[in-house]
């Protein structure tokens, strides 16, 4: 078995607001949540409208699955309009 985590600080352009963050924050979750199948929540800058830190894991049979799943966590990231990645930090276990 095999751990991969994450943390990903996003820059979230246009927001003027905690509710606007959290609208544009909850609904990216979301949809990480059931395209992927990831464990994910938000584990900082609560209090800063435009920037939100990520904490995601992902379990799988092999280290290669895990990374895989992560790239495309990260491509899908990427390609959404809302959010910039500012920083990720990955760890295998």
């Amino acid at each position: 078995m095999r751990v991969a985590i994450c943390v990903m600080e996003l820059y979230i352009p246009g927001v003027n607001s905690l509710k606007a963050k959290r609208q544009v924050t909850k609904s990216l979750i979301q949809r990480l949540r059931n395209k992927f199948n990831v464990s994910i929540a938000e584990v900082g800058d609560q209090d800063l409208w435009q920037r939100v830190e990520l904490g995601l894991a992902v379990v799988c049979h092999n280290g290669a699955g895990a990374d895989s799943i992560m790239e495309k966590i990260f491509s899908y990231v990427e390609l959404e309009n809302s959010v910039d990645i500012i920083s990720s930090r990955v760890e295998n276990y």
